[in-house]
């Protein structure tokens, strides 16, 4: 089975053009799918939908979320699903099984005027603070996930048509950059980002003081640190910053299927739990006018 995991990863990787962080998610979860089966001396080519069943009942006596359980599997099908196509095995065990209703959480969004106080705390007269003002600009104007951000090169952004392209996996998207976080950018580009990168071939657009492209985690530190400048109580992550993106749009007006396009989205029900968060005008426009309200 060892053999098989290694070509599967490899299949997936040089296939579907997967993130790292993706990547590593199937590794643990067909990883931990094997110990589990050969602990209970089950061959892999003959495994069972009862099997299957078993180990996701084992998974939920372990207090595994629902969101963990249907990702474990998907993964373990699209292993069995490679395992057929390379006739490995005849059948899919995963056939028939449903994934756990996951339950779609309220995403935090921050107010406008949390944004603003946020936004505020980067003191651009220095290079880290030129950087992060540029960054936080930009996380808000564009709504693009931490891996995305981070994973973007200098040449991936057109300040002359105020647009970013975002890659994420074999997908593209243009996104718009606004005004102020244009110039902020702009800035960063032309006053700090030259200075930083110690190698001229360097394409990362956001870089560490150290000149290297900068990491998730270094990204994480940088929105908490300016969290607690501004003294803000909500929890503040990358995430929140892409919510608050999103909700804003939706109040101020602009379409659903807009959103979902510059967020990426690859079906229009990711993008519709910001409904819930419609400026309350908004309804009582709706209430007043709708006939059947």
């Amino acid at each position: 089975m060892e053999k098989q995991i290694k070509l599967f990863l490899e299949f997936i990787q040089n296939n579907r053009k997967l993130s790292e962080n993706t990547l590593q998610s199937y590794r643990r979860d067909i990883m931990q799918y094997s110990e589990y089966i050969e602990k209970n001396k089950i061959n892999y080519v003959k495994v069972s939908k009862k099997d299957i069943e078993e180990y996701l009942s084992e998974l939920e006596k372990q207090k595994k979320k629902a969101s963990t359980i249907s990702r474990s599997l998907a993964s373990i099908r699209s292993f069995y699903q490679f395992l057929m196509r390379n006739k490995k095995v005849k059948t899919d065990p995963t056939n028939g099984i449903g994934s756990p209703k996951v339950e779609k959480k309220a995403p935090s969004v921050l107010s406008s005027k949390e944004i603003e106080l946020l936004l505020e705390q980067p003191n651009d007269i220095d290079l880290k603070g030129i950087r992060d003002k540029a960054m936080l600009e930009f996380a808000y104007a564009t709504g693009m996930r931490v891996t995305e951000i981070i994973s973007l090169d200098i040449d991936d952004v057109n300040t002359d048509e105020s647009y970013v392209t975002c890659r994420s996996g074999n997908k593209q998207r243009n996104i718009p950059i606004g005004t102020m976080s244009l110039r902020a950018l702009k800035d960063y580009i032309e006053k700090a980002r030259n200075i930083l990168i110690k190698d001229e071939k360097t394409k990362a657009l956001f870089v560490n003081i150290n000149g290297k492209r900068l990491t998730r985690q270094g990204f994480w530190k940088i929105i908490k640190y300016y969290k607690e400048q501004a003294h803000i109580s909500k929890e503040i992550t990358p995430h929140v910053l892409r919510h608050s993106f999103a909700t804003h749009l939706l109040q101020n007006g602009a379409d659903l299927k807009a959103i979902q396009t510059m967020l990426g989205h690859s079906d229009i029900s990711s993008t519709q739990v910001y409904m819930q968060f419609q400026d309350e005008s908004l309804k009582n426009v709706y209430r007043k006018a709708h006939p059947r309200a």
